[in-house]
Formats: C-alpha cells, structure tokens, sequence
C-alpha cells in the first residue's frame, strides 16, 4: 500500500557545524527504500551533509526512524535510479533530481543460547 504522505522530514547532520538540519521534500517509496530527489543535484547543502554523514533521521507523518542515505550513480545504480524517478514522476508530475536512497537501519537483536 503506497502512503498518501507527501513529504518527508530529513534530518542530516551538518557537514561544518555538526548540528541538525531538518528539511521538508517530497519523497517514493519501493521495496522497503525510500527515495528523495535532489533538484540542485550533488550542490544541494542536505546532499553534501549525506555525502560528510550518512546516518540520517526520518519522519513520516507520526512515523519515526533511522536510517543511511547513499547518493545513487545513474551507471552503478541504474534501476534503482530510474525506479526512484519514474515513481518522482508518478507521484508528482517531477522525477528530475538526482536520486537518493535511504534505507532504514534496523536492530540485530541476538539471543545467547
């Protein structure tokens, strides 16, 4: 089931100062990822604080996690890459960007037997 949510809060660490930055972008959803899309490409300041720290923080609607986000290559990443655009498009009528993975991280929990 797709989420009727339209934007996602993405907080990155600040590459200079450390500190959080939060912004507000429009955002797919595809097999367990999610993906933003960067209209200023690798410029975007949020790009380059994920390029300087990839552990990111997500929120969606009520719903809250961790998570890494990686910069995809159009060669590397093809399908992954077209896949997040054609869903930008789908959505929102605009896929341009440079597309961005995040992945949320998830507890191995281990039992000691």
């Amino acid at each position: 089931m797709q989420r009727t949510d339209q934007f996602l809060y993405l907080t990155t660490t600040g590459r200079k100062t450390r500190m959080p930055r939060e912004i507000e972008i429009w955002f797919v959803e595809d097999d367990g990822c999610v993906y933003i899309l960067a209209e200023h490409g690798r410029k975007a300041q949020w790009v380059q604080n994920i390029l300087s720290e990839p552990r990111v923080h997500v929120r969606i609607g009520e719903e809250k996690w961790e998570g890494v986000a990686r910069v995809l290559e159009p060669d590397k990443d093809s399908a992954s890459y077209s896949t997040a655009r054609r869903l930008a498009h789908e959505k929102y009528g605009w896929g341009e960007g440079l597309p961005v993975e995040i992945r949320r991280l998830t507890l191995a929990i281990q039992d000691d037997v």
